[in-house]
This record gives C-alpha cells, structure tokens and sequence, in this order.
C-alpha cells in the first residue's frame, strides 16, 4: 500500500469523525438526543464508521474529537505533500 493511499484513508476518517463532530454540535438542545462518534481505527489500517454513542451529548468530548480529527487531517495532507515532493525531485533526477 503507498503512502499516498494511507494518508488519504486517514484522511477520510479524519472527515468522518469531523462530521460526527458537527452533527453532535448541531443538535446539542434536541431532546433526547444520542451522540454520533467515529469508531476508533483497528491496527490494521484507517477505516472508521459512525455509531450510536452509548453516553448523553457532551460538548467538551466533541470539541476534542473536532481537534484530534483537525490535525490528523493536517498531517496526513503534509504526509501526501512530502510524497509528492520527492516523486518530483526523483522524476527530475532520472529525466
């Protein structure tokens, strides 16, 4: 599997948690209201599906998922840029 392909499935499940994150915030004061999380990623690679959370809506654990998936996004993007960068200098140096 290419670095490429890694980094953009953590990038996906960086956007799944992030809209978890805003379906939760979006209906914080709708009555009996259950949160939405992202599972947790197994060993194994970066997938994640949303579930029904098992607690009542609590703020400050969204706000730190909306975090935590914010910078696993950036550092999987800087992870794909890195990629390209040295593709590039390796097509110039065998060009």
């Amino acid at each position: 599997m290419s670095t490429s392909s890694i980094s953009l499935s953590g990038m996906n499940t960086a956007q799944t948690s992030l809209c978890a994150t805003a379906h939760n915030i979006a209906n914080l004061n709708t009555p009996n209201f259950r949160r939405h999380q992202a599972s947790e990623p197994s060993a194994g690679g970066v997938t994640t599906t949303l579930l029904r959370a098992a607690q009542p809506v609590a703020i400050e654990t969204d706000v730190a998922g909306a975090l935590r998936a914010k910078n696993s996004h950036l550092v999987n993007l800087s992870a794909v840029r890195t990629q390209h960068k040295v593709m590039g200098m390796l097509l110039k140096i065998s060009g």
